[in-house]
């Protein structure tokens, strides 16, 4: 079986550096995910709030968008962006009086899940660690949101729901050079079960 990462994360702890680096150092392809060019496509600001309704239809959207650059690869890739990603962004906006149509999002959840396990062999979850920089049309820079986020992605990463493996980048581990070996690592011991790079 072909060897398919995806980096998992809040947005700003550098998943598509990692990426960049993982696809030179392993000589696979880096497969960039544009989910900026689906919130313009849709009128929408990633940093901006937005209805439940709204953002159940912006994640189909940017799935829908992923998988479609996925499914163009057939041999071994990384990528910067994950279904579990955009599942922990949908939770994220919903809190306690939020009205939430509970089956749609919930075809929403199988449908990320099952995409999940059809693309990837490995999942690598970059949490927040690395300083904050503003740039434009990126996601707000709200610390308390990022850890939002990445709470709820170490949790999806955990349920039954998803079989493929998954590798947890420490905090303490922000040098690029060694988030790169402790990929490496991961996937030299996965070729061992019979993956192929």
């Amino acid at each position: 079986m072909k060897l398919k990462m995806g980096l998992c994360g809040s947005h700003r702890t550098g998943k598509t550096t990692l990426a960049e680096a993982i696809s030179q150092e392993l000589g696979i392809p880096f497969v960039k995910t544009d989910t900026a060019r689906v919130f313009r496509q849709n009128g929408l600001e990633p940093s901006g709030s937005m209805d439940f309704k709204t953002r159940l239809h912006i994640q189909h959207s940017i799935i829908a968008a992923a998988q479609d650059i996925w499914n163009m690869e057939n041999g071994p890739f990384i990528t910067d962006r994950t279904p579990v990603d955009m599942m922990a962004y949908t939770l994220g906006d919903i809190r306690g009086d939020t009205p939430a149509d509970f089956s749609k999002l919930e075809n929403y959840l199988a449908h990320c899940f099952d995409a999940a396990n059809k693309t990837f062999t490995m999942l690598i979850i970059i949490q927040p660690a690395i300083p904050l920089i503003y740039e434009q049309g990126k996601a707000a820079l709200n610390r308390a949101y990022m850890e939002h986020l990445n709470t709820l992605i170490l949790g999806l990463c955990g349920v039954e729901q998803l079989r493929c493996p998954s590798l947890v980048i420490t905090r303490a581990m922000t040098d690029i050079g060694e988030r790169v070996r402790a990929v490496g690592n991961a996937v030299n011991k996965l070729v061992g079960k019979g993956f192929r790079q």
